[in-house]
């Protein structure tokens, strides 16, 4: 497994470019299973995640032809319910769920895998399907769904920790060829939604209400093929905005939409982060002052839970006390005991972490355990004195395309090594 060996404490100066939206990606991909016609997603990311999901169309019987951020993907006939080993590795999978269902009134799937970051269960999904009338069953860790049709129905998708993303794309691409009209109640409202339901729109289907907690599909009887253009990602612009925050960096983020991040710039702004905004762009700026702020996750248009635990590591940059309250995930501070490791003062109470920031970290070797650790670990060695050592960063690669390589552009002292 490699790792990524940073020198720390040295600003960072420049422009970085952001890619394709890694959370919009897997699910358009899925959605090309809809129809038997060529489909082309365009500023796809290079990730090992697209990578998996690429292969897992390709055990379903897709045709896969990938090009330079994009691909092209014609599943003319659906072979079986697609790979067992390859699904149950990748938490994103689940989204075939909806396209099989819709395509086949049917389908066969490996309960998914993913980050270890706490109870995700997929019951919001299967709920999502009974209510189109399908009967489900789980055993021999396979869940089977079957129906003679789908029907148009009332659905509400509201969970314990607010709306499920992928349940609620997993009903709407589901209920685009079902027989009648389909509410979801309770829907996810992130941009990633929005950018599922123009891509389904564009094949043919009839959607209205997407990015708002009401979404309504009318079913059709056939989707075709269409081009689309994957949203950039705001999770990895908010990661180098704060990559530049955290260093006392000038940094242009180019390439993506600042309105998806309103809750971050906000409480950017409240610490005192300096920043100007264009269209297209965030110019993070040198800061002479940084001040603590308190951040509860929550979902969009709250603050994101994707970016939490790089913004901890802002805040340990931050003098005085800041209390970070994780509402969407119960185990996503594994990230602390490493920042430990680097001299943070961080304590656990329930579901929140209170952060005592003000004191400089110093490199030390961590410990990956998710995809969004792995950028906060990342970010701390950029801004630690001496070298910080993170490994297993598979997990980053699974969400950031070419990060070490972003980073050095920006002048980071970072490199991939193979790991012990």
């Amino acid at each position: 497994m490699d790792c990524l060996v940073i020198k720390g404490g040295k600003p960072l100066k420049g422009e970085v470019k952001i890619s394709g939206a890694k959370n919009a990606a897997l699910p358009l991909m899925a959605a090309t299973l809809l129809t038997g016609e060529e489909c082309t997603l365009r500023n796809l990311p290079n990730l090992s995640d697209v990578r998996f999901m690429s292969s897992i169309l390709k055990s379903l019987g897709a045709t896969v032809e990938t090009g330079r951020g994009s691909i092209k993907v014609r599943a003319k006939k659906i072979e079986g319910f697609g790979d067992y080993d390859l699904i149950r590795k990748m938490r994103g999978s689940i989204c075939i769920l909806g396209p099989l269902m819709g395509r086949l009134k049917e389908a066969k799937i490996s309960m998914p895998g993913g980050c270890v970051i706490g109870a995700r269960p997929i019951d919001l999904h299967l709920k999502g399907m009974r209510d189109l009338g399908a009967k489900i069953s789980i055993k021999s860790g396979y869940v089977h769904a079957k129906t003679k049709d789908l029907r148009g129905a009332e659905s509400f998708l509201g969970g314990r920790c607010g709306p499920t993303v992928l349940g609620t794309a997993n009903l709407m691409m589901a209920a685009t060829l079902a027989k009648g009209k389909t509410v979801i109640h309770s829907a996810a409202c992130e941009p990633e939604i929005e950018d599922l339901a123009n891509f389904l729109i564009a094949m043919g289907a009839k959607i209205s209400g997407a990015g708002s907690p009401t979404i309504t599909i009318q079913g059709v009887k056939k989707l075709y093929g269409a081009e689309h253009r994957v949203i950039p990602d705001r999770i990895e612009a908010a990661t180098f905005a704060l990559a530049g925050a955290v260093t006392n960096g000038n940094v242009k983020v180019q390439g993506c939409v600042p309105g998806h991040l309103s809750a971050v710039l906000d409480k950017m702004r409240e610490a005192g982060v300096k920043f100007s905004l264009e269209k297209n762009s965030i110019h993070i700026k040198p800061s002479k002052k940084l001040k603590s702020v308190d951040i509860t996750t929550m979902p969009h248009a709250g603050f994101p839970t994707d970016v939490q635990a790089q913004m901890m590591v802002l805040m340990l940059k931050s003098p005085g006390i800041s209390i970070i309250t994780e509402r969407i995930f119960e185990s996503r501070f594994m990230h602390v005991n490493e920042l430990a490791r680097m001299g943070a003062d961080i304590s656990i109470e329930g579901p929140s972490a209170i952060v005592k920031g003000g004191k400089p970290l110093s490199g030390a070797d961590v410990m990956a355990s998710d995809l969004r650790a792995s950028a906060a670990l990342v970010l701390a060695g950029l801004s630690a004195q001496g070298t910080t050592r993170v490994n297993r960063v598979y997990h980053i690669d699974r969400g950031y395309e070419d990060i070490d390589g972003k980073l050095r552009s920006l002048g980071a002292n970072i490199k991939r090594e193979p790991g012990h």
